[in-house]
């Protein structure tokens, strides 16, 4: 008999611990470890079902970090990366069916791991000048790629935003907004796709309560973590999502 949810119990000793760490990743502590989620669903069911299943849990998460943000974004910012965004999420629409979102989520992962090198071994200095556009439009772009295909937009805005020194708050909120916008926006691809089933959308309703745990937790140490610790935490939770993307594609 097919039950309308999941109900092996091998899928939510992944999956609640996925929704919980998605959810002090949206929050802005920790970003970077919300990209884990996927993967770490993927243990147990395909990716694109473990990307379908996360979607009701990800307007939830959204709406409650906008919520808890409502006033503290860079209103330029947002303005500036949203539209590339969207146009990744356009080009992973797309092209989901020709791709295999293993090799997408690996390549996400190297360029999280270079990302993060360069960071280390090329320390920014006080005065340095910011990246250059061009780059925030690509590096946009590739998120909305990653984040349709696999739900990790994570790192590679990070890897753009992160040296704008953005206040912890205020990186939060940019971050809620934009990602609220382009995870709205892949609603209606993922019907089209056939991903929004019955099944995977009571098995979400079941993973849902968890939601608010997870950005409960994150809010309320972003608001009091201090600056430096906010970032090397920030570093940490990219470099173990580039580990685990990689470590994923082979």
């Amino acid at each position: 008999m097919n039950l309308p949810l999941i109900t092996d119990w091998h899928f939510y000793v992944v999956a609640v611990p996925a929704v919980v760490l998605l959810g002090i990743g949206k929050s802005g502590f920790g970003a970077g470890f919300g990209s884990l989620a996927v993967p770490l669903m993927a243990l147990a069911v395909s990716v694109p079902q473990a990307a379908a299943i996360l979607m009701p849990v990800l307007l939830l998460m959204d709406l409650l970090g906008l919520a808890a943000f409502r006033k503290d974004f860079d209103r330029t910012l947002l303005k500036f990366l949203l539209p590339w965004a969207l146009v990744g999420t356009v080009i992973g629409t797309f092209s989901f069916k020709l791709l295999e979102p293993r090799w997408v989520a690996g390549l996400v992962g190297v360029f999280t791991l270079l990302f993060l090198a360069q960071r280390l071994l090329f320390k920014p200095k006080a005065d340095g000048r910011p990246p250059p556009r061009w780059v925030g439009a690509i590096l946009a772009s590739v998120s909305g790629f990653t984040s349709f295909v696999a739900h990790s937009g994570g790192p590679p805005m990070n890897a753009y935003v992160i040296p704008l020194g953005l206040k912890p708050v205020v990186f939060t909120g940019t971050m809620a907004y934009l990602f609220f916008v382009v995870n709205l926006s892949k609603w209606v691809p993922y019907a089209w796709l056939g991903l929004l089933d019955w099944r995977n959308m009571i098995t979400s309703l079941v993973l849902l309560p968890l939601a608010p745990l997870g950005v409960w937790l994150g809010i309320r140490i972003a608001r009091r973590i201090d600056q430096k610790l906010f970032y090397r935490l920030i570093y940490s939770g990219m470099f173990l999502t580039g580990v685990k993307l990689v470590w994923d594609m082979f």
